[in-house]
């Protein structure tokens, strides 16, 4: 492995890609910005409404949910263990599906589909409809967040892709922060028709994805060969020059890219399984995502054991989150622009560890506003230390089939941990859940020990790169190139990245 702080350099293809760079920058800059307003807001919509339809069952909880449907907080966690073992299970089917298909068609399908699930979530009524709906949704689900990074992928550079993650997981920091604040107002629908708040909640909120859906079958295009929409097969987003600009930019910083193939084969599966540094990612996912699944799905609740009434407990559980919003942007934009991966990675990790610090020693004060404080901390650090992991992994892989299969093992650990993070507040613990406070604390330990390991040995990596870059100039291999006339054009700048490329 070369320098942590820098991509591997693509490897050369198997077919020769002849690709003349015959557009200006600032040419490059609008038809990137035209990309941005299409494909940024349809994913973040996406990942907008897969979280409120995942997460509105902790806001139901506190209308009385588990009572009015026959179940206890013990049996509630079995049926969160399914919704993640759903999407575990048919993760790699479903990015199958969209490898065929194409994300324009199936990302849109699946709004359709885990809307529909969510919104008869209403007419749950016994344990059995529970765990069923549960399941159901955790399928439909599965394989958009994988599919909908794959997309950003293929339309974005290397660099450019770390930023658009960033941007993408605020549709799920925004969908966490608005279903609290949207269950505070429809809860208050209990009576309504005769039924509870709770049916409501699912019925509203289930809807508005369906609504969505209809949304990205008009505008979200599906790829550099078929730049229409789903619902729109014969219109296109983008003029041939654009779409020519967006490919050409894009196969120039990775060449693999344009590289047809059917699937990823044995060396990259071997290469990706063998790297250690890969499976210290997926272990820091595991230890940060199983406690924030966790508090996530009781946050309500456990505002509402401080003494605060019922349904204005959803809308205080949501200020931490919104709060949360511009922190992560701000660890994001350190991140990205003064390539900090790993410093911003550890920073969020110790603050969410620091987090459970707090609420286990809240536990035995009487004070209703520092136990909220806790609350309101937990909520602002807990998230984003996930996808800074992302960008920070993806510089950990040599090329674009070992990041594929990079990025479907962390979202896969990322839902594995939902499976133990769902039994970590049990019944018995509640209301102040000291023992899960504790396992919270031991298992973020081990995630920031293992963050810290990984930045020290890229602190290493760094240091060896350095080495060899002056031993290289020392042995004179790396001499400055001859200064450009007009028989050696000078080479043409692209992009942000500032990537020089010889025109012909």
């Amino acid at each position: 492995m070369g320098n942590p702080d820098e991509f591997a350099p693509p490897r050369d293809d198997e077919e020769s890609l002849t690709l003349n760079v015959d557009w200006s920058i600032e040419e490059e800059r609008k038809v990137k910005r035209k990309l941005d307003f299409i494909i940024m807001p349809l994913l973040t919509l996406g990942f907008f409404c897969l979280q409120l339809d995942r997460g509105n069952i902790s806001n139901a909880i506190t209308d009385n949910m588990m009572e009015d449907v026959g179940i206890t907080q013990n049996q509630f966690n079995v049926g969160q263990q399914m919704l993640s073992l759903g999407i575990v299970l048919f993760e790699i089917p479903s990015n199958m599906i969209l490898y065929r298909v194409g994300p324009g068609k199936w990302l849109t399908l699946q709004l359709f589909l885990f809307g529909t699930v969510s919104t008869f979530q209403a007419w749950q009524n016994s344990y059995g409809s529970f765990i069923a709906s549960r399941f159901l949704l955790g399928i439909t689900e599965s394989g958009f967040i994988p599919g909908g990074l794959w997309t950003l992928s293929t339309w974005y550079t290397r660099r450019e892709t770390a930023k658009r993650v960033m941007f993408f997981y605020f549709g799920n920091q925004f969908g966490q922060a608005s279903s609290k604040l949207l269950a505070y107002g429809i809860l208050h629908m209990r009576g309504v028709g005769g039924k509870p708040g709770w049916f409501w909640l699912f019925v509203l909120m289930g809807i508005f994805t369906i609504f969505s859906g209809f949304i990205l079958g008009f505008c979200l295009p599906d790829s550099f060969r078929n730049p229409c929409s789903t619902f729109l097969p014969g219109k296109s987003w983008f003029s041939e020059r654009e779409i020519h600009i967006l490919r050409t930019r894009v196969l120039l910083d990775d060449p693999m890219k344009g590289k047809k193939k059917k699937k990823i084969g044995r060396p990259a599966f071997k290469k990706a399984f063998t790297n250690w540094r890969l499976y210290a990612h997926v272990l820091i996912t595991l230890c940060n995502n199983g406690p924030q699944r966790a508090f996530d799905t009781y946050a309500p609740s456990i505002v509402r054991s401080f003494g605060y009434e019922a349904l204005k407990s959803n809308a205080m559980a949501a200020v931490g989150l919104f709060i949360q919003i511009p922190v992560s942007f701000t660890f994001s934009w350190i991140s990205d622009h003064f390539n900090r991966r790993g410093e911003t990675a550890i920073a969020g990790l110790s603050m969410h560890l620091l987090a459970y610090i707090f609420n286990r020693i809240f536990t035995e004060l009487s004070s209703k506003g520092v136990k909220y404080f806790g609350v309101v901390w937990t909520q602002t650090f807990g998230t984003f230390s996930h996808p800074l992991n992302i960008a920070w992994m993806s510089l950990a892989c040599e090329d674009s089939e070992e990041r594929a299969l990079a990025m479907a093992m962390v979202i896969m650990g990322a839902n594995t941990a939902g499976i133990y993070g769902a039994q970590i507040f049990r019944e018995d613990d509640k209301p102040k859940y000291r023992r899960g406070f504790g396992i919270n604390i031991g298992v973020l330990t081990v995630g920031l020990s293992m963050a810290t390991a990984r930045w020290i040995d890229d602190l290493f990596r760094r240091r060896k790169a350095a080495k060899q870059l002056q031993l290289e100039q020392e042995n004179g291999s790396n001499d400055k190139a001859a200064r450009p006339s007009d028989v050696q054009p000078a080479p043409i700048l692209i992009g942000d990245d500032k990537k020089p490329v010889v025109g012909n």
